[in-house]
């Protein structure tokens, strides 16, 4: 049982935590606080998680199975040793979406199996070799592109959902904003949640949600399954996703490492092998693309509480939950209004997380082929370029994602042959800014204080 990692050490007393100590992963409260514990990471992936189906209209409790089934078996693959939830990845929306116009939902899900197993082999080679390689493909100049132009060019998508019903749509963006600043602790983290209840109590009482299916299905039934049809076509779709989920992955590994004081760099590999291994289960069977999940950070670091035991009682109530037909259904009926505002909010957010990985990593955009892999990826993804090339067809995404990396190493390596390249990549600490100069011409002078 050791080799699944739910052998755990009961944490002090099990009932309370000291100040300045955590309960590491292969540690345990009491079960009636890990149950509680769990249950929490249950609600806080919950609004996002079922986003990502409604959007690109994949049936609800599909996603939130293999969801709960891809946490499990997370947890076997990493032997218990990075706490985490797999939530639906946002990266996948756009080409789900995409991929669903010319192949339908089989098609779609055919490019999120292709995607998992790519991700589980680059994890077997990170495990094999270590992941220096990756950050040497990916700098965080081009992740932090990436990542921006996936959200970014979400944006057209958000508008039409909007515009659909702007009033609820406004009601949900402006909920969203003002939970996030008026609560703090785990309230405040499930903003988009309560923004999406708020939105949905609108939508009701303006007669936008259509209860006909959900009064109809049973309380109790199998998800819906699916299997997939593979398409050449959806390879340039679903490429850059693999990028993103790694770089989302290696970072979620960094920040338990941090918060929990231990070194997990030794399990990276088998974090990228299970996340893969999660997301082609989901598409073999109809649900959508997994990721670890920042959400649940969050309630981590809130409570202090690591235990894997939790996120096991998370992934087996997430299961369970996904066999009521009528509370799928009842997902389903969240009208576009509601979506618009969730949308806008969340689709930014992962536009700005690139810019975030920039500012962490000092990228400098004073040098010449860091401001040109940004500038001209952004504009590809914003403005949703395509190249069709017979039945394979490159959107926004692929083709900014192909930039990013063409951009970058080509640059660098003209640079370096010609030696014309003299900033640095990242700003130098404790560099003093230059001097400010006055309208005048001269220069000010502050009074040295004592």
């Amino acid at each position: 049982m050791s080799m699944l990692g739910t052998k755990w050490k009961l944490h002090g007393n099990g009932k309370s935590i000291r100040p300045g100590e955590v309960v590491r992963p292969d540690e345990r409260l009491t079960w009636p606080l890990t149950i509680g514990v769990g249950m929490q990471h249950v609600v806080a992936m919950f609004g996002a998680t079922f986003l990502v189906p409604i959007i690109t209209g994949m049936p609800p409790a599909t996603t939130l199975f293999f969801s709960g089934i891809g946490t499990l078996l997370f947890l076997v693959i990493t032997r218990g040793k990075v706490p985490s939830y797999l939530g639906s990845s946002f990266a996948f929306i756009a080409p789900i979406m995409a991929s669903q116009q010319q192949y339908g939902v089989a098609g779609a899900l055919g490019g999120v199996v292709l995607a998992g197993v790519a991700l589980a082999l680059i994890g077997a080679v990170v495990q094999k070799f270590g992941a220096g390689w990756i950050n040497r493909l990916m700098p965080p100049i081009v992740t932090g592109a990436i990542v921006a132009l996936i959200g970014l060019n979400l944006a057209p998508a958000a508008k039409n959902n909007f515009d659909a019903a702007p009033i609820t749509a406004l009601a949900t963006l402006v909920t969203i904003i003002l939970v996030s600043v008026f609560f703090r602790g785990i309230l405040g983290r499930l903003s988009i949640l309560v923004g999406v209840v708020v939105g949905y109590f609108v939508a009701t009482v303006r007669g936008e949600v259509d209860f006909a299916k959900m009064d109809s299905a049973a309380w109790i039934g199998l998800p819906h399954f699916q299997a997939p049809e593979f398409h050449f076509g959806v390879v340039g779709l679903f490429v850059p996703v693999v990028l993103v989920l790694v770089a989302e992955n290696i970072g979620h590994v960094k920040s338990v490492a941090a918060m929990t004081g231990q070194n997990l760099d030794g399990v990276s590999g088998r974090a990228l092998m299970a996340d893969g291994a999660a997301t082609a289960l989901a598409g073999l069977g109809g649900g959508s693309g997994t990721t670890t999940y920042a959400e649940n950070i969050g309630v981590m670091a809130a409570t202090k509480v690591y235990s894997t035991a939790a996120y096991w009682v998370a992934g087996i109530f997430a299961v369970v939950l996904s066999f009521s037909p009528k509370f799928g259904e009842l997902i389903a009926t969240v009208p576009a209004g509601v979506l618009g505002g969730a949308a806008t909010m969340l689709y930014g957010m992962i536009g700005i997380l690139g810019v975030k990985i920039w500012v962490q990593n000092k990228v400098n955009f004073s040098n010449p082929i860091n401001l040109t892999t940004a500038a001209v990826a952004l504009i590809i993804g914003i403005a949703d370029y395509t190249w069709t090339i017979g039945d394979l067809k490159f959107t926004g995404i692929a083709l900014g994602s192909a930039a990013a990396l063409l951009i970058y190493h080509g640059m660098k390596a003209l640079a370096t042959a010609r030696g014309t390249v003299a900033e640095p990549e990242t700003e130098l600490v404790g560099t003093p800014a230059p001097a400010a100069k006055a309208s005048g011409g001269t220069k000010r002078t502050s009074k040295k204080r004592r």
